[in-house]
This record gives C-alpha cells, structure tokens and sequence, in this order.
C-alpha cells in the first residue's frame, strides 16, 4: 500500500535539497522548497550522475587509476554525453590526488537520517576511501557548474561530521568539486555549535515553507 498523503508530503529534505535550500536568498528559497515539495508528490526525480559515480567507484576499487572514468561518456546515452565529458577531467585529477591507486580502497558508508529540530535530512555520502595508512574519509560529490558556496560546504561538513559514526566511523568528511577536482574538508576554527544554530534556524524555515507551499 502507498503512504497516505499526509505522511508522503511530510517535510523531509535531502543532504543535496537541504544544503542547496541554504544557499538560496529571499523569495528563491520559497521557490526552491516548494519545487522539492512538487518533485516528492509526484514522486519524481533522476539522477544523471549514476553511472559517472559507478565508474568512479570502479577506479577506487579495481585500482585503475581512471580508466573506468576514460570510457564511461560513451557508455550513456548522447544526451548526457556532454555532462559526463565535462565531468571527467576534474574527476580524473581528484583520483590521481589520492596517490598510487594501489594504496586506497573503496570504503562502503551508509545513510544515516539527521533531525534538525524537527526536520529529517539524509546524509548520503556518495562513497568512502580508506588508504593503506588507515585513514579513511566519506565522499560526497559536488557536479554543478558553480563551485559550491562557503555555506554548503560548511552544511554538508557540518552534518556528515555530525553522523560519521552511522556513516563511515572513524572518517574524515569530504566535499569533493569533481568539475575542479578539488577537495573541500571542514576549515579550522570553525565552531560547530554556530553552525548548527544557524542550520537549526534554516530548518526551521524550510518546514514552515513546506507547510505553506501544501
């Protein structure tokens, strides 16, 4: 049987939906909320990046140093060709940072459901790295053509930090710009209770938006 309605529309964000909610000003962000709010009634939603992310994880974990990611855009259909063509120049440089292929593995994490006040938001690395010293980090994925803004990096280090025991214990968190290549981890000095105090308040608006918006 289907959820009933109330319980499906229910306000629920992403890690992804949640931290680009934070990055909005103003009236975009009632805008932003109420298209999730559309996308989870209609239940809909794809993601391009799958098989990118598959390739990838192959690298990692067959140590090919990006062979995997040389041959994916030809695996999809045309239309995501340019996407992924786009894609694999900075995901290629971000692999070959990580040292000799043989010296990291694939780490598998896990979702794990974060409450802020009263709004759920998964936190979903994309995948974990372990290297052969121990150290072990959770990957999240940033493909937009943006660099990711200093306030969803902070977001997304702040609540995958927060949940790393249920994702990838032990792990370091990590924001990876795969346009750039480049690898964002939380900056020193920063205080997590001013970060979570301000996520609370942003919470708390995305639910009162959501609630509008029905």
């Amino acid at each position: 049987m289907s959820a009933p309605l109330s319980t499906a529309l229910s306000p629920y964000a992403t890690l992804l939906g949640f931290t680009r909610y934070v990055d909005r000003t103003g009236p975009t962000k009632a805008t932003f909320v109420g298209g999730l709010r559309r996308q989870r009634a209609s239940r809909s939603g794809f993601n391009p990046h799958g098989q990118f992310v598959k390739a990838l994880k192959a690298d990692i974990a067959f140590h090919t140093g990006g062979t995997h990611l040389a041959g994916v855009a030809d695996l999809v259909k045309p239309r995501w060709r340019p996407l992924y063509q786009a894609l694999t120049p900075g995901a290629t440089r971000w692999l070959r940072s990580l040292g000799e292929p043989k010296q990291v593995d694939l780490a598998q994490t896990r979702d794990a459901l974060a409450m802020l006040g009263d709004l759920p938001v998964k936190i979903n690395p994309h995948f974990g790295v372990r290297y052969a010293d121990g150290r072990a980090e959770a990957v999240r994925l940033h493909f937009d053509e943006a660099e990711p803004s200093e306030e969803a990096v902070l977001a997304t280090l702040h609540l995958m930090t927060r949940h790393i025991d249920a994702v990838l214990a032990h792990a370091t968190p990590v924001l990876v710009d795969v346009r750039r290549g480049a690898a964002h981890r939380m900056p020193d000095g920063v205080k997590p209770e001013q970060i979570e105090q301000w996520l609370a308040g942003e919470a708390a608006a995305f639910r009162a938006i959501w609630s509008t918006a029905a």
